[in-house]
C-alpha cells in the first residue's frame, strides 16, 4: 500500500485586495505542518501542487522542512472551483428562480452566514444535472481534470511511498467524492468544514484506494496548545 496526503493550503488574505497569498497565519501553519511530517519522518517520493500561489507557497514551505524534499511539481488541474466566477455568473439567474435566494443576496453585506448559504446554493446548482450555464467552467470538465490528476499522482507512486496533493477545499471535496464514489449532490458536503493545513489520507494500491483519514487538524491543535497560539482556521 501507499499513502497520499492532500493538504489544503494554509490561511490565504481573506478581504485582502489580493486573496490568493497566505497571510502571516498562513504560512505559519504551513512551515509548521511541515516541522510536524518532518518530525513524524515523512519522506514524500513526489509532491505536487495546483497553481494558485496560495498552493504553491503552502507546498514550497511544507516540503522545505523535510529532511529530502522533492521537487514540488505544478499541475493547474488541481487548482480550486473558481467559486467567483460562478457566483458572478449564476447568483442573478438563481436570484429570479428563487425567492429565498434573493432574500440571502440582500442580506450577504452584513450576514456571512447568507453569504456561505449562497456559495452552497452556487455550488450545488453548478454540480446538477439541471445547470444550463455556459460560458464557465463546467462540473464535468472541473471534476475530471481533478480526477484525471488524482489517478495519475497514485500512478506514478511506488507501494509503501508517501505523495502530498498541496490544493483547496473544493478540490479535496471533488477527490474525496471520487474515492467514495459519491454523488456531485454529497460534495458540498466535504468542502464546507475543510481547515487550512488540514490533511486528508488516502490509502491505494494497484487495485484499489480508500479514505482514510479526513480533515485532520491534530498536529495544529496540539501545536496550538504547546505554542499558546491560535493555529486552527477555517479561512
Amino acid at each position: 500500500m501507499a499513502n497520499l496526503l492532500v493538504i489544503r493550503h494554509g490561511q490565504a488574505s481573506f478581504g485582502a485586495e489580493n486573496y490568493d497569498q497566505l497571510s502571516p497565519l498562513g504560512q505559519r501553519q504551513a512551515d509548521l505542518t511541515g516541522q510536524f511530517l518532518a518530525k513524524m519522518g515523512v519522506t514524500f517520493s513526489a509532491a505536487y501542487s495546483g497553481d494558485l500561489s496560495r498552493q504553491r507557497e503552502t507546498g514550497q514551505r511544507v516540503i522545505d522542512q523535510l529532511e529530502k524534499p522533492p521537487q514540488l511539481i505544478i499541475d493547474p488541474r488541481f487548482n480550486e472551483v473558481q467559486t467567483d466566477e460562478q457566483i458572478e455568473v449564476m447568483m442573478p439567474l438563481l436570484k429570479e428562480r428563487d425567492a429565498r435566494f434573493a432574500d440571502l443576496v440582500a442580506a450577504m453585506d452584513t450576514d456571512t452566514k447568507s453569504f456561505q448559504k449562497i456559495i452552497e446554493t452556487v455550488f450545488n446548482y453548478w454540480v446538477s444535472s439541471d445547470c444550463d450555464v455556459s460560458g464557465i467552467q463546467s462540473w464535468a470538465d472541473y471534476s475530471e481534470g481533478v480526477v484525471s490528476a488524482f489517478e495519475g499522482a497514485m500512478a506514478s507512486a511506488a507501494s509503501g511511498t508517501d505523495t502530498a496533493i498541496f490544493t483547496s477545499g473544493g478540490t479535496i471535496a471533488t477527490i474525496v467524492g471520487h474515492v467514495l464514489r459519491l454523488t456531485s449532490d454529497r460534495v458540498y458536503e466535504f468542502y464546507e468544514p475543510v481547515f487550512n493545513c488540514s490533511i486528508t489520507r488516502i490509502i491505494f494500491n494497484s487495485r484499489k484506494c480508500s479514505l482514510s483519514t479526513f480533515n485532520d487538524v491534530g498536529h495544529l491543535q496540539l501545536m496550538s496548545a504547546q505554542l499558546e497560539e491560535r493555529l486552527v482556521t477555517y479561512r
